[in-house]
């Protein structure tokens, strides 16, 4: 069997690797044989239509029924060389598009790379970033089907013991096939220390370039959709290539560290979707290409001690959007990654509103405050306030909360947050029928542990607010039996729904609606399986500070994880 997944890699990768007859099927064996290595996740979600909450009018609920995703990965690695491939599977998937069916399987993802000393290459998939990732980022979200992964070679450099260079090329992927557009680039990373072995001052200076040069097809769409521009809104220049270039460091001196990063990109033509548009007729609508160049400047200072941790960040973005086919809009083609200014929350209720990234124009600020008021108790306050350049508000967030820990019996952590979150533009709603959210969510949760090896968590949350949906309750109980069982049931309810948001199925709208979770997970080793009965409002889904807008969802999830 090891034989044939040996002869079958080698065919995808178009090289031969063979397993030597000391390889062992997970590990790596004393006698310096091969290892081989992965991992499997699968996702199932049998669709339940249901009117009352809007889970209505997508193929799913209408006909199909039934959906599944699946990952397998397999890696293989022998001295010098490791290779991997990963198959990929798609039956009726709502992760591509949530309002629509995605149907299709093969080879997702392979690779092979060497290590020649200073050298180390890498031909296929490449997942890696400049910087922080704002002028390159190529990585993979799952629960969104995010994989942008670049098809190309990449080339490591070991200059010295603390300088490095690095260059890539290639197209990026989309599904199983990739954009037409070539990108390349590169970068060089250093590190130089400073002052003296008490006190060290650690420096991690770098550069990096990134360039896309757009196909033959690219170039037709846009003069397709720019000759009809007229007047102000006309686009004289348009050019085949466009520039990223990207300076930052890192500096660490006791317990204080800092980070900055400044990006430039080119003068790019790009869909503004503030911009107004004059038609022929003379009516105007919203959404218009521009030409213009773009900056980002991001930094973030931290102090830390054992009884306090202060995080201050700050960033700027203009005119910064810049993906593999400019015509792209959501989240498609994108090539680089800025991060998100807002705290990454896991509760239910505190989790609703999250504001994505805004690439044409946000100044964003947060600040995030750990302290140790006692042994046992220690709190947390952040918080975010995200704008316009030009002084529109977008986002407001206050979250804090406390942590009590009472020996290894119970842990209580207890808050609040406000929010201001900007809903007709961050979810693309209409202007005239849509109102800023402002919330007040208190929350507590709460975990006892019976015994060493069985557990019980309760949470708490109420959003109190007038727009959107209105306010909401929600509880969870969470019980831990170990070493392999947790047992969920949990509700969300539309306690005080809003009865004049036009933004609202009318169905719905005015309905006080309960969204139960029923669900159970059993561990072994490396495997994971977890079963759900789940009624979900629709909301924003964020994975890695990346959103979009998912519908309501009802129906039953069933899902594996395994490594190996």
């Amino acid at each position: 069997m090891m034989r044939i997944i040996s002869i079958y890699t080698c065919f995808i990768l178009g090289f031969c690797m063979w397993l030597t007859p000391t390889s062992t099927a997970v590990g790596q064996d004393d006698s310096g044989g091969g290892a081989l290595y992965g991992a499997f996740q699968s996702n199932a979600n049998f669709f339940i239509r249901d009117e009352n909450i809007g889970a209505v009018n997508i193929p799913q609920y209408d006909n199909q029924k039934f959906g599944a995703d699946a990952w397998l990965n397999l890696n293989y690695k022998y001295k010098a060389i490791t290779a991997g491939v990963r198959y990929d599977m798609f039956n009726n998937s709502n992760l591509f598009d949530p309002n629509g069916s995605y149907t299709d399987q093969g080879i997702g993802m392979f690779f092979a790379e060497i290590d020649l000393g200073k050298l180390d290459l890498r031909a296929g998939h490449i997942y890696d970033q400049v910087g922080s990732g704002i002028i390159f980022r190529a990585y993979e979200l799952r629960p969104l089907l995010w994989d942008n992964a670049l098809f190309g070679v990449k080339l490591d450099y070991e200059l010295s013991e603390n300088w490095k260079l690095k260059a890539f090329t290639g197209r990026q992927r989309f599904l199983f096939g990739t954009y037409d557009s070539v990108i390349k680039g590169g970068s060089i990373d250093g590190y130089i220390q400073l002052g003296s072995e008490e006190m060290p001052l650690n420096l991690s200076p770098g550069f990096g370039i990134v360039s896309r040069t757009n196909s033959e097809a690219v170039t037709e769409k846009f003069v397709s959709i720019l000759r009809n521009y007229i007047g102000e809104d006309r686009i004289e220049k348009f050019g085949y290539n466009n520039y990223l270039f990207s300076l930052y460091n890192s500096l660490d001196y006791g317990n204080f560290g800092w980070y900055i990063e400044g990006a430039y990109k080119s003068p790019d033509v790009f869909l503004d979707p503030f911009a107004e548009l004059t038609q022929i007729n003379g009516t105007v609508t919203p959404g218009r290409f521009v030409r213009e160049a773009g900056s980002t400047i991001y930094t973030s200072l931290s102090y830390a001690t054992r009884k306090i941790g202060v995080t201050l960040e700050a960033k700027r973005t203009q005119n910064f959007n810049f993906r593999t086919d400019q015509t792209l809009t959501l989240n498609r083609g994108i090539i680089n990654f800025i991060p998100p200014m807002m705290r990454q929350n896991t509760y239910r209720l505190t989790s609703r509103y999250a504001p994505a990234t805004q690439d044409i124009s946000e100044l964003a600020f947060q600040g995030d405050f750990r302290y140790n008021l006692a042994k046992k108790l220690s709190g947390l306050t952040n918080f975010s306030v995200i704008n316009t350049i030009d002084g529109d508000a977008l986002y407001r967030e206050l979250y804090t909360h406390i942590l009590y820990k009472y020996k290894r019996k119970w842990r209580l952590t207890a808050g609040a947050q406000m929010q201001f979150y900007n809903q007709a533009v961050y979810e693309g709603k209409p202007t005239t029928k849509t109102d800023d959210v402002m919330t007040i969510t208190p929350f507590f949760d709460f975990l006892y542990n019976i015994t060493r090896r069985n557990s019980i968590r309760v949470e708490g949350q109420y959003m109190s607010t007038e727009q959107d949906y209105g306010s909401w309750v929600y509880a969870l109980v969470e019980v831990g039996i170990a070493p392999h069982w947790q047992f969920e049931a949990s509700g969300m309810y539309n306690i005080i729904p809003n009865e004049t948001n036009e933004n609202i199925p009318e169905a719905i709208r005015g309905n006080q609606i309960f969204y139960p979770t029923l669900g159970a997970v059993y561990s072994e080793g490396p495997n994971r399986y977890s079963l759900r009965y789940v009624k979900q409002v629709e909301g924003v889904v964020c994975s890695g500070g990346v959103c979009r807008l998912e519908p309501a969802f009802s129906g039953v999830k069933f899902e594996v994880n395994s490594t190996f």
